[in-house]
């Protein structure tokens, strides 16, 4: 796709610019991520994600609409910044379940994450370009010439019309203001099980509202811990998921393996 814009002068090119056009998607979502959550406190779980669904739709699709690397960053930024709200779906998972499923629920969420990337790279791949890679089906639809990666946009979005109908019409508001009761803290705290607090809190009167913490009061010795694996974990995922397709789609002069669009997707999947 980045080959395709005009900025790309050359094939070293490549790498930088879809480096950056995949990074903003992750700058835009980390930007917002952390207002989702409070937003969804105050208007509720239900609302909060419908909003970031509908976001998410129609930018896709809008990505699916470029022909130049100015709206591709655009879209993709945009795209990010309804993303945040994934961390919505967490506690709306916590909220409806509890001590005895709450582990096995956990990892539903990142067994769907894996199973979307699979299909999706599949899917985006099988039908990058249509016009060109089934021209006896696809090659009469000027629209697809015009733009080659709107098709998987378009399948990919499907998928979030779904989750937007099934939200719309299934989804229970799992947000409940429940009168707070005070911790008790015992010689034992100090071990962290499946149910410790990360953060600290405050013996609460019943009935009375929980204080306002800064982010700074967030970051405990656990917490930083956490934090900090996590993004390893991250960056070791985001560098093999990122560097791939740009060493795939590399001629072989210039030390990359030349594939097509259709044999990226493929592998990627596997």
């Amino acid at each position: 796709m980045v080959k395709g814009f005009d900025v790309v002068k050359n094939p070293q090119d490549v790498s930088f610019y879809a480096g950056l056009l995949l990074s903003s998607y992750a700058i835009c979502q980390a930007i917002t991520i952390m207002y989702w959550g409070p937003l969804s406190d105050r208007i509720g779980r239900r609302p909060t994600l419908l909003m970031g669904l509908t976001g998410d739709l129609a930018t896709f699709v809008l990505f699916g609409l470029s022909k130049s690397y100015k709206w591709a960053i655009i879209t993709r930024s945009l795209n990010g910044l309804f993303a945040g709200n994934s961390a919505v779906v967490k506690s709306v998972v916590a909220e409806i379940s509890d001590d005895s499923n709450r582990p096995r629920m956990m990892a539903l969420l990142p067994l769907m994450w894996n199973i979307g990337a699979v299909a999706g790279s599949a899917i985006g791949g099988l039908l990058a370009d249509p016009a060109n890679q089934y021209p006896s089906i696809f090659g009469r639809f000027d629209i697809l010439r015009t733009y080659p990666y709107l098709l998987p946009c378009l399948v990919g979005s499907l998928t979030t019309t779904f989750g937007l109908v099934v939200g719309l019409f299934k989804l229970k508001e799992t947000l409940v203001i429940e009168p707070a009761v005070p911790d008790v803290v015992t010689q034992e705290a100090s071990i962290a099980t499946e149910t410790t607090h990360l953060v600290s809190t405050a013996p609460q009167q019943p009935g009375e509202p929980l204080p306002a913490q800064s982010m700074l009061s967030l970051l405990t010795p656990t917490s930083k811990f956490v934090m900090a694996t996590n993004v390893l974990m991250c960056l070791a995922i985001a560098m093999g998921d990122q560097i791939y397709p740009i060493f795939a789609a590399s001629a072989p002069a210039d030390g990359g393996l030349g594939f097509s669009t259709r044999d990226i997707g493929i592998s990627l999947s596997y």
